[in-house]
């Protein structure tokens, strides 16, 4: 076994289940959360030599959601191509937002404003605090006067609350902010 392969196993493979967990997150779907994940092996393998050794998971995980964002960007469909535009003119073009997401953009964000104003009033103010202002579990439990611990439940439950809303709503929530 060579030091690679052996720095692999000791840094990737307990990570595996994590991102598994992480990857049906995103993509909902057992089949496309275990192809990412492959290819997220695949990439942290080559990349193996330049890793740092710290913070494995994070590591994994930036890898997980690029693989994730390359896989999303590679099934649109090719009608930006234009033989006109050079290389550069068709990547601006390709990272732009694409007009069916224009189109449906009000509707969802419609659908999570009501969701959000679904939830119970404990939920709310947790997902406003974490999520909108960017405040810290910990810090959240400070304000709300709860064990962190009720704040990442909270956190939890709200999220699939809001996920199931727009399920039943006929909107897919496949964006990495949800």
């Amino acid at each position: 076994m060579s030091a690679r392969d052996a720095r692999f196993q000791s840094v990737v493979v307990p990570e595996i289940d994590i991102l598994l967990r992480v990857a049906r997150s995103i993509t909902r779907s057992d089949a496309d959360a275990a192809d990412v994940v492959q290819d997220t092996l695949l990439r942290a393998y080559r990349a193996m030599d330049g890793f740092d050794g710290e913070h494995p998971r994070a590591w994994l995980l930036t890898i997980l959601r690029n693989a994730q964002r390359n896989r999303t960007r590679k099934r649109r469909p090719a009608l930006l191509k234009d033989p006109t535009r050079t290389e550069s003119e068709q990547q601006a073009l390709a990272n732009t937002d694409d007009p069916a997401d224009e189109a449906t953009r009000g509707a969802f964000d419609r659908e999570v404003r009501a969701a959000f104003a679904s939830l119970s009033t404990s939920f709310r103010a947790t997902v406003e605090l974490v999520d909108i202002h960017g405040v810290s579990c910990e810090q959240a439990a400070a304000i709300l006067g709860v064990a962190p611990g009720t704040v990442m439940s909270r956190l939890h439950r709200a999220r699939n609350k809001m996920r199931d809303h727009l399920a039943r709503s006929g909107i897919h929530a496949d964006r990495e902010q949800l």
